[in-house]
C-alpha cells in the first residue's frame, strides 16, 4: 500500500546519514500528509521549530501556510507537505547542491512517485528549480505548467511575505486560485485516461532535468 511505502520512506528519512546535514540536526522532517493527496506541497527545508518538532512548516511561515490552505479551501490533513532536505541547513543557510540532489533522489522523488500528485506546489526558488531551473519565481509565480504529466505550480515561499510585506497579496491570491488549478489538473488527467496515444508537448519528467 502507498501509506506503507510512505511510512518506509520516513523511517529511511530518520535514520539518513548520506549527506553532512544530519551531523547538525535534532530530528529530520520527512513531510507528512495522506498517501493519496491530490495535492503536494514542496519547500526548502526545515527550521528552527521543524527541526525540534520534526514535522514541517510548523513555525511562523507553517502557521501561514495553515491560513493560506484555508484560502483555498483545504486543510493540512488534505495535502502532504514535504521539503527539498530532510535535515535543517547549519544556521538555516541555503542547501547545497549536493545535498539537494542527495536528499531528492534518494526521498522527494520517490515520495512524489508513490503519492502521484496530480499538483505540486513548489514553495520558494530552491523546490521550483527541481521543475523549472531557469526560471524566475517573481515572473512565473502562480502560473501552472504541465511537467511530466502533473501541474506544477510555482510559489513564494510563505516566509516570504512574512518578511516583505508586499509579497503577501501576491501569495494570498496564487493560493486562492489552488481549486480552480487541481479541476484542470483532474480534467487534463481524465484526457488523458481516454486518449492514451495522445502526446502533447509536454516537458520531461523532473527525472531527467537538470537539478540547478
Amino acid at each position: 500500500m502507498a501509506s506503507n511505502e510512505i511510512q518506509m520512506i520516513a523511517q529511511e528519512v530518520r535514520s539518513c546519514t548520506l549527506c553532512a546535514l544530519h551531523q547538525g540536526r535534532v530530528k529530520a522532517v520527512p513531510g507528512e500528509g495522506p498517501a493519496d493527496a491530490k495535492m503536494m506541497f514542496i519547500g526548502e527545508g526545515p527550521g528552527y521549530h521543524e527541526d525540534r518538532q520534526g514535522r514541517p512548516f510548523v513555525g511562523p511561515a507553517g502557521k501561514f501556510l495553515d491560513e493560506l490552505l484555508a484560502m483555498a479551501g483545504l486543510q493540512r490533513a488534505d495535502v502532504f507537505i514535504a521539503n527539498v532536505v530532510k535535515c535543517r541547513p547549519p544556521q538555516n543557510r541555503d542547501p547545497q547542491p549536493d545535498e539537494v540532489q542527495t536528499c531528492t533522489d534518494n526521498y522527494l522523488f520517490r515520495q512524489i512517485e508513490v503519492i502521484n500528485p496530480p499538483v505540486i506546489v513548489t514553495l520558494g526558488r530552491f523546490s521550483m528549480n527541481l521543475f523549472l531551473p531557469k526560471e524566475r519565481i517573481t515572473r512565473i509565480h502562480g502560473q501552472p505548467r504541465n511537467i511530466g504529466g502533473r501541474l506544477i505550480v510555482p510559489m513564494l515561499h510563505p516566509a516570504a511575505a512574512l518578511h516583505q510585506a508586499q509579497n503577501r497579496p501576491l501569495i494570498e491570491a496564487d493560493f486562492r486560485r489552488l481549486p480552480e488549478i487541481l479541476a484542470q489538473a483532474e480534467r487534463e488527467a481524465a484526457a488523458d485516461a481516454d486518449n492514451p496515444d495522445n502526446s502533447d508537448d509536454q516537458e520531461p519528467p523532473m527525472e531527467q532535468m537538470s537539478m540547478f
